[in-house]
Order: C-alpha cells, then sequence, then structure tokens
C-alpha cells in the first residue's frame, strides 16, 4: 500500500489527511491548532477507529508533528505502519517561480519564505510546517502543491496590471489567482461526470466558501480568475473585501488609519463580517430571513459580485459550456445559486429549481434539460489532488 501524508498548514495549525494513493480512502486525518498559545494548544486524530482530542502545549510547528506522530502511536498504528511514501504540502503562493507541483529542497522551501511578502497570511505558515516535516521525516520526499500554479496559464492581459512596467516588475505585481487545486480538480471532475472531454469545454467555476474565486476555464486551462496579487481581489468573502478602489485604501491611510490597521480591516474585518457581524453564512441567511437589513443588504453585495463575475467570464470564453459551483456554499448553498443564475436566461442559463434544492453529495446537474450551459455542483477534494500530483511527481523523479 502507497499513502500520502497532505498537509495544510497556518500560522498556528495543522491540517493533515493520509490518504491510500489507490482508494482514495482516508487511512487518518486530523489537525493541531493554537499553536504557539502557551497551553491551549489542541490535537485531533480521527481513523475508523475513533477519534482522539487531547490538550497540550504546542510551541511550534514542530512540535505540532512529534504530536501527530505521537498519536499515531497512541491509536496502535504507528505512522511509518501507513505505508507513506511522500508528503504533499499545500502552498498557497508560488509567485511566478512555480508553475508545477515541486520537490522540497532547502532552496525551494527558502523561496517559498521569500515569498511570504506577497501572502503573509499564509506562506509563513507553510514554510514552518516545511521545515518541521522535513525533520521528523527526513527520508520521505517532500512536495509542495502551489494554489497558484494552475493559473500561470493566464495570458498577459488578463494578469497584467495598469501599472508602469519598471515598477510591477520590480515587485512582482500582477494577478496570480489562487484557489487552484480547486479549480483544477473540479472542472476535471465536472468533465469526467458529464463523459465530455475536457479540451472541448469553456467552464467557469465558482469556488465559494470563506475564500472565494470565480475562474474563467478553457480547455482546462486558466484564462482569467477574480483573485490577484493576493487573495484578497475579487468577490466578497467571510471576512474579506473582495474588490475596493484602491483610492479608498490611500483615503484611509491619510486620514491616519495605519497600514497594519488597514490590512486587518479588509483581510479579516470585512466581507459578511464587516457588513453584518458574522463571517458565518448561515448567520447571514437567517438573519436576512428575520428582516435584517444589513444582512440583505450584505447577501444583496455578495450575488452582485458574483453574478458580475459570470456575466464577464461568459464574455472572456465567448459563452460557456458549463458553470459549476464547489465548496462549502456553492455545494451547499440552493438558494445562493439560484439567486447568482437568475436572468441568465439570454445566454441559455436555466436552473432547474427541484434539481437545485434536492439534497445531494455527489457532482450532480442541476440545470434544466433545455438549458444550453449545463450547471453542476461539484464537490471540491483539494487533499485528493494534491496526493495525486504528489504520487505522480515522485513516480517521475
Amino acid at each position: 500500500m502507497n499513502a500520502v501524508l497532505v498537509v495544510n498548514s497556518g500560522s498556528s495549525s495543522i491540517k493533515y489527511q493520509v490518504i491510500d494513493e489507490r482508494s482514495g480512502d482516508r487511512l487518518a486525518q486530523g489537525l493541531v491548532e493554537r499553536i504557539g498559545e502557551r497551553g491551549a494548544g489542541r490535537v485531533v486524530y480521527r481513523s475508523a477507529a475513533g477519534e482522539a482530542v487531547t490538550e497540550q502545549d504546542i510551541p511550534d510547528h514542530s512540535a505540532g508533528f512529534a504530536a501527530i506522530v505521537e498519536e499515531f502511536r497512541a491509536a496502535g498504528t504507528p505512522i511509518d505502519s501507513l505505508g507513506i511514501v511522500a508528503v504533499g504540502h499545500r502552498v498557497v503562493h508560488g509567485g511566478s517561480d512555480f508553475i508545477a507541483p515541486t520537490m522540497i529542497d532547502d532552496a525551494v522551501a527558502q523561496r517559498i519564505l521569500d515569498l511570504a511578502e506577497l501572502a503573509p497570511l499564509h506562506n509563513p505558515g507553510h514554510y514552518a510546517a516545511i521545515v518541521a516535516a522535513r525533520a521528523v521525516f527526513p527520508d520521505l520526499p517532500h512536495v509542495a502543491v502551489f494554489d497558484t500554479a494552475f493559473h500561470q496559464t493566464m495570458p498577459e492581459s488578463a494578469y497584467t496590471y495598469a501599472l508602469d512596467r519598471g515598477l510591477a516588475a520590480e515587485h512582482g505585481i500582477r494577478r496570480y489567482g489562487f484557489h487552484g487545486i480547486s479549480h483544477q480538480v473540479v472542472s476535471r471532475r465536472a468533465a469526467t461526470h458529464l463523459d465530455r472531454p475536457l479540451e472541448s469545454l469553456r467552464q467557469i467555476v465558482l469556488h465559494l466558501g470563506n475564500g472565494a474565486s470565480v475562474c474563467a476555464i478553457d480547455g482546462g486551462r486558466s484564462v482569467d480568475t477574480s483573485m490577484g496579487l493576493t487573495p484578497l481581489e475579487g468577490l466578497v468573502m467571510g471576512t474579506r473585501s473582495g474588490n475596493i478602489d484602491a483610492g479608498a485604501i490611500l483615503h484611509l491611510l491619510r486620514r491616519g488609519v495605519s497600514i497594519d490597521d488597514v490590512d486587518r480591516e479588509l483581510n479579516k474585518r470585512a466581507g459578511f463580517l464587516g457588513m453584518t457581524g458574522s463571517n458565518d453564512f448561515r448567520d447571514v441567511r437567517a438573519a436576512a430571513a428575520a428582516g435584517d437589513e444589513a444582512a440583505t443588504l450584505a447577501i444583496d453585495v455578495y450575488v452582485h459580485r458574483a453574478r458580475h463575475y459570470l456575466g464577464a467570464y461568459l464574455a472572456v470564453l465567448g459563452g460557456a459550456d458549463t458553470v459549476v459551483f464547489t465548496a462549502g456554499l456553492g455545494e451547499n448553498g440552493p438558494d445562493l445559486r439560484a439567486l447568482i443564475c437568475a436572468g441568465f436566461e439570454w445566454c441559455g442559463l436555466r436552473l432547474d429549481q427541484a434539481k437545485n434544492e434536492a439534497p445531494g453529495s455527489g457532482a450532480r446537474v442541476i440545470s434544466a434539460d433545455d438549458s444550453e450551459i449545463t450547471v453542476l455542483v461539484v464537490p471540491a477534494d483539494e487533499e485528493a489532488e494534491i496526493a495525486q500530483q504528489s504520487i505522480a511527481l515522485v513516480a517521475s523523479s
């Protein structure tokens, strides 16, 4: 049996899954959270045998991986007995340097840390986990799979900002795009579900979760996407503003709001949280149903922005064969899907209300039989994609 340890780390957390290469089964999964918070660390381990939760001091990512190894030992299945042949790390930002899964050595790890300037909320945690994991599993190949890599196929016209060329080049300012792992696997699974060649399809994928983005995909290649230099641009999100006039940022700075406070306001206090007081759409939906005007407006703003990108990418692609919804809200929000798709009958997009509202957990079509554009819901499984890309790179090396 060959398995991959898939790691998705943040500055204060490590999420992991051990995935069987052939079946895709999860042999175990869990998380370590509150890293660096003295005495407050929490370690969760899940397998077919059950779940174990412990609380302990986790001062850093090295201690986090040590705790993970200990949980496997305590469960009676030492991690080295699971046939792990690679460790796959999700990395949010690869800049222009990394356009494919990459074997991690010291130089690659350092470059991931250097790119923290473009992803300060993500890459430092990735780097810390990579260093720790390589120390705990020194004999295993470690692979970085980048959220930005899928979007490296965008044409210059789509990724270039209208700035001074020298300034943009000096500081690496361009659209990179994110959620690439999700967009890639979801578009491929949509083609498989429809039994159509991926290369023949024009697809618009809406990844709607606490973080959200839209991607225009032509023949399996990303040609435009809503996120930009950072994951802040584009759609309204749980705590991120999405698109905002850069002049508003300058206005805040001139009024004495610090750079750090502007960063926090846009990334951590905006979006649904800023407009309603909650970043959980279930709370926003309930408040709107009860007549809360702020919640109602927040949903209207969210839908307006999503429809804006759906229309824009219909133009970019010259029409679409499929529109695909994925991630938490995309998969479980029939009301949002209906609102976003409403009024697009002019281009041949028609939802089937019963199909849209019917419960389901797998890939499924929710458009009407006479819809010229097929609308689907396709669950995202980024971890399985990371495992597959990691094992493929290891096998070819």
